[in-house]
């Protein structure tokens, strides 16, 4: 499960077993939500958040702040995911 990133006490990661398409899961205590990003010729169009089954999603205030810190790091969620799940290296 690599965590890649933290941010006001979420933790951004993938789990190492993921699909397409792109996502990333936020956590905080034990709350989780995946939010997956949606492109369309390359380029960022929207993110769709999805529940995890078996947990209780991030709060509204929560949800809020990661979705805000998604849109404003998706490159670097995409490079860190080409890069685990892709060409097979640690995430940094």
């Amino acid at each position: 499960m690599p965590k890649i990133y933290e941010y006001l006490g979420l933790i951004f990661f993938f789990y190492a077993n993921e699909h397409i398409p792109i996502h990333v899961h936020v956590a905080k205590a034990e709350r989780e939500s995946k939010i997956e990003l949606v492109f369309e010729n390359g380029k960022l169009i929207g993110l769709e958040v999805r529940k995890v089954k078996g947990r209780k999603p991030l709060d509204e205030n929560e949800l809020k702040d990661a979705l805000k810190f998604i849109k404003k790091y998706y490159k670097g969620i995409v490079s860190k995911w080409s890069d685990f799940f892709v060409y097979g290296t640690k995430v940094k």
